[in-house]
């Protein structure tokens, strides 16, 4: 028996257009692949840190002699990571570990990819989410939808692609 549950999700278009027409179900992602696909996301944000963070940082300490305050380095990673996550979020609702899994990130009450108010919105969420030794996450086990914290206080959605059709 799956848990996974549809519920409706508005088509993108205005809602004069959409009165005479039904709503797209979509399946929300169930709580194994989404865990699943952090884990993987967190490896490939090993790469966008080495690239964004510790090349810059190497520079500055060993060609300048120069050592950022830690503030600043925390800083530096949370809008690094802020930027990514966002501008993937808002360009099609998907990090690339997201696209793998067939994850897709939507705006709970249209369907559409999140705003970048809602984008940043969830980010920020996401981190005491996952700090407070993951209340966050395990809220998700109680929630009717089955979605995480971050994601109910931001207004989104993690919702499961179709499949590939066979060819």
């Amino acid at each position: 028996m799956s848990r996974s549950r549809k519920r409706p999700v508005a088509d993108a278009g205005t809602a004069s257009a959409e009165a005479g027409r039904s709503r797209t179900v979509v399946e929300l992602a169930g709580l194994r692949r989404r865990l699943a696909s952090m884990l993987y996301e967190s490896m490939l944000l090993m790469g966008v840190l080495a690239l964004t963070f510790l090349v810059p940082y190497l520079m500055l300490g060993v060609g300048l002699g120069i050592a950022p305050p830690g503030w600043l380095a925390w800083l530096h990673i949370f809008l690094v990571l802020g930027f990514y996550f966002v501008w993937y979020w808002r360009r099609n609702g998907q990090t690339l570990a997201m696209q793998t899994w067939r994850l897709k990130v939507v705006d709970a009450g249209t369907g559409l990819n999140p705003d970048a108010k809602r984008a940043w919105l969830r980010y920020v969420f996401c981190w005491p989410s996952l700090l407070c030794f993951g209340a966050g996450l395990i809220w998700a086990v109680f929630d009717r939808d089955r979605q995480f914290l971050h994601d109910r206080l931001a207004g989104t959605r993690v919702v499961l692609l179709p499949g590939q059709p066979n060819k």
